[in-house]
């Protein structure tokens, strides 16, 4: 979808992509004008990246996929030992919670077929350890593993915004997600 550019023209876009998303966390109905001084570009300059609001959601949604897939690589699933696969994969993801967010919350990007699929491919990995973690009782089996994933999402989210915010060190952040993640806020 996205044409073909030079890197150095992809790498301003995704800049320009990263400072879009992270001002349409804070303000939803941001304008275009509000992405472009967000960005510290002219209207003119976002407008020659994007053609749109809708061509811009496109590529914040791709940008997402993208960012989020790139950091799983390294990320792999042992099935003899899946119980590690959900640590990691939060110490990861904690970092990239506006990308997660904006995955899971933006009804814009959810209608369009080449997000849902790429959506779709990006959660496979994830699902199938969620699967393996349920029928060794780390999860309740009859709870749908597309819910657990989507805890899991709000709860990277919420992690990034108080970590971001001072309220969470970013050091034990990883831990409180898992520990949260696992067993909630029973008592122990």
């Amino acid at each position: 979808m996205k044409k073909e550019m030079t890197s150095m023209k992809q790498m301003r876009l995704n800049s320009i992509l990263d400072e879009a998303t992270k001002l349409l966390i804070e303000k939803p109905n941001a304008s275009m004008n509000d992405i472009a001084e967000s960005a510290k570009i002219g209207i003119a300059t976002l407008h020659r990246y994007v053609e749109s609001r809708e061509q811009l959601m496109v590529y914040l949604g791709l940008r997402a996929i993208e960012v989020v897939s790139e950091a799983m690589q390294n990320i792999h699933l042992d099935e003899e030992n899946c119980e590690t696969y959900i640590p990691e994969l939060i110490e990861v993801l904690i970092p990239l919670g506006d990308k997660i967010f904006f995955l899971t919350h933006d009804a814009a990007i959810h209608y369009n077929p080449e997000i849902e699929g790429a959506d779709l491919k990006l959660r496979e990995p994830i699902l199938h350890a969620v699967s393996m973690l349920q029928q060794k009782n780390y999860f309740r089996q009859d709870v749908n593993k597309n819910w657990i994933v989507d805890v899991l999402y709000s709860i990277l989210f919420l992690t990034w915004q108080q970590v971001v915010s001072g309220d969470i060190a970013r050091k034990s952040a990883a831990s409180l997600v898992v520990d949260t993640f696992y067993h909630g806020f029973r008592a122990r």
